[in-house]
């Protein structure tokens, strides 16, 4: 099976040297990705897209490899194309027949060519060939050019014919490595979530920072979160996690500010805090998830006010955005569905909160503050690599039994994502599988629906988001769960 893979627009118009760097980057972080399905796997670049070989023509690998194709920065369209040889139009034909003959029965269709290279003929003969071929040797319902219900697309290349079978959308976007690094402030809930992603598909490095506001089980769930969008759509390059005990923080804000200024304070605190973290880190830019109005603090003049307190640039990828607009793009890239159920720790909570705060004001309440307190918790902070993540509670915490093969009694629970499940489902001839997705996983143990005779194995594909819920999990105190990694190195 061959890709063509079109480049997001906005690379296109750039200078010849700026693309050449942009194409070249997204080359290595495919090479990267999909180096670790197959060595078989080639990725060519050409001026006009990238060239994707594979040896899998169906199964598992082929909807991996595709899932690949489609989520990472920087692509455009995805291609799946059946590649021949060019000789003649009647091979042309032939070569088309085989593959749309039974899709055009009954349907109307348009053929559209594109064509690169010195020929005898244009991309418009070969339209009008293969369209009236078409038209006479199958049971099409007739030509039509303007919204057909079938567009047969052609592509010859030089020497090279490409009869397009299906055209996936991909990520758009710049590949990560051609932007800088960013700091992204991240809760888990659908706002920081999204405006993480964005941040990652616009290529910026995007680095994870949680300020920890709800003691453990707050920290799991915004890990999972972190963890997800990294396997997804940024795993070709390693980002860290870091996590700031905000507790004494906002205790010192609850004791020594005045209640309608609280807000306000807690998120210039919360930017002092990633500034000197961004500083450590060698990154320039902060991003957060605030949307113009959305709460009482994300006011303009209350922005303008948190903003004053650092000298970072600070990015808002959702300033204009609606939260219905948020919750449906949560939908879309996979993170709607365990930000809704993630607990939330607002952190202050005032009665009547300003909407109007004013610098002199908010200073006078932060000469009240220990900023001792401050500086305790940057120092305490912790920071992690994401794919370290699961690794690091399985040292911390608990062992857990990890297999590659399953013994009989034993469940297996697919906690993968309902999307990532759907495409790949996990069948198993002599074990029962159960598809608990992760973010569901310990309501589902601590309401006691599961046996606790029984031996329950968590699979995903990667084994990094099983891993981090087995030792949760243990760490629970439910000591029947383990990890399920067929066919791979523990």
């Amino acid at each position: 099976m061959k890709y063509l893979l079109k480049y997001s627009p906005e690379i296109t118009i750039k200078s010849r040297p700026v693309r050449s760097r942009f194409v070249k980057q997204l080359r290595k972080n495919l090479q990267k990705l999909l180096g670790e399905l197959e060595d078989k796997v080639t990725v060519t670049s050409r001026w006009d897209y990238l060239e994707v070989d594979s040896p899998f023509s169906e199964g598992k690998q082929k909807q991996k490899l595709e899932s690949v194709l489609c989520d990472t920065p920087g692509v455009n369209t995805i291609a799946l194309s059946r590649h021949y040889p060019l000789t003649d139009m009647d091979d042309i034909l032939a070569r088309t027949l085989e593959l749309y003959r039974e899709r055009l029965q009954g349907r109307t269709f348009a053929v559209r060519c594109k064509r690169a290279g010195k020929h005898s003929f244009s991309s418009v003969d070969v339209e009008r060939y293969v369209g009236g071929g078409l038209n006479q040797q199958t049971e099409a319902a007739g030509v039509k050019l303007n919204q057909p219900d079938i567009t047969v697309r052609l592509e010859i290349r030089e020497q090279d014919v490409f009869i397009i079978d299906e055209i996936k959308s991909g990520m758009g976007g710049f590949p990560l490595g051609t932007q800088e690094a960013v700091l992204s402030l991240i809760s888990g809930g659908f706002d920081s979530a999204v405006s993480s992603y964005l941040s990652t598909r616009r290529g910026l490095l995007t680095h994870f920072c949680f300020f920890n506001l709800g003691g453990l089980e707050h920290e799991i769930a915004v890990k999972e979160v972190a963890l997800y969008l990294w396997m997804r759509y940024g795993a070709s390059h390693k980002v860290k996690f870091v996590s700031v005990p905000f507790e004494k923080v906002v205790a010192e804000i609850i004791t020594n500010v005045d209640n309608s200024q609280m807000g306000v304070v807690l998120k210039r605190m919360m930017l002092r805090a990633a500034e000197e973290i961004s500083q450590e880190l060698g990154i320039n830019a902060l991003v957060t998830g605030e949307a113009v109005a959305q709460v009482s603090s994300q006011t303009l003049s209350n922005l303008a006010v948190i903003d004053q307190v650092t000298e970072k640039l600070v990015l808002r990828p959702l300033i204009m955005s609606e939260k219905q607009d948020i919750i449906d793009l949560a939908r879309q890239i996979g993170t709607e569905e365990f930000s809704a159920v993630i607990p939330e720790y607002c952190g202050v909570i005032s009665v009547k909160p300003t909407t109007r705060a004013t610098l002199s004001r908010i200073e006078a309440e932060e000469a009240k503050f220990d900023f001792s307190v401050l500086q305790e918790v940057v120092n305490e902070r912790t920071i992690v690599p994401v794919h370290h993540l699961p690794h690091e509670r399985q040292q911390a915490q608990h062992d857990f039994v990890q297999l590659e093969t399953l013994s009989e009694g034993m469940v297996v629970i697919d906690i993968r994502h309902p999307d990532e499940e759907q495409r790949m489902p996990l069948s198993l001839s002599a074990n029962e599988v159960q598809k608990i997705p992760f973010y569901k996983l310990n309501t589902v143990f601590q309401a006691g629906s599961l046996q606790e005779a029984r031996q329950y194995l968590l699979y995903c594909d990667k084994g990094m988001m099983s891993r981090l819920h087995a030792s949760y999990l243990c760490e629970q105190g439910f000591k029947n769960v383990g990890v399920y990694r067929p066919g791979r190195r523990i």
